[in-house]
């Protein structure tokens, strides 16, 4: 945890209570997960697939599921060109720790093969 709790120290007083929260319920929720600092940013993985990770935006912290457009939640939002999706916090009573968990099971259960994206050429595979 050194390299994440470094990492949230790193942040603004509010912005390290968001970062802490996260972790905090990530850590409880994915208790199989590896989580390292990967591209300078907290991400947790399942048999080195990412899962979930935040990171520090600019005016906010950007809580990101690598599989999350799959998982059919309103309240994440669709980012990027793959099949990631992203809920953004600027306050911590903005956390709802139920949508949190729920999105955590889903992220456990829909997984798209991150891992071998580049040895597939861009392609993505549904794992699971």
């Amino acid at each position: 945890m050194n390299q994440i709790q470094d990492y949230n120290d790193s942040q603004t007083a509010e912005n390290k209570e968001i970062c802490n929260l996260l972790y905090d319920i990530i850590n409880k929720n994915l208790t199989e997960a590896e989580n390292k600092i990967w591209h300078a940013h907290p991400v947790w993985f399942l048999d080195g697939n990412p899962i979930v990770g935040y990171s520090k935006l600019k005016g906010s912290v950007r809580l990101l599921f690598w599989s999350g457009q799959s998982f059919e939640e309103e309240k994440l939002q669709n980012e990027g060109s793959f099949k990631a999706a992203e809920k953004r916090y600027t306050n911590i009573d903005q956390i709802n720790e139920e949508d949190l968990k729920r999105w955590l099971e889903k992220s456990r259960e829909i997984q798209w093969d991150y891992k071998n994206i580049v040895k597939r050429k861009g392609q993505l595979l549904r794992l699971k």
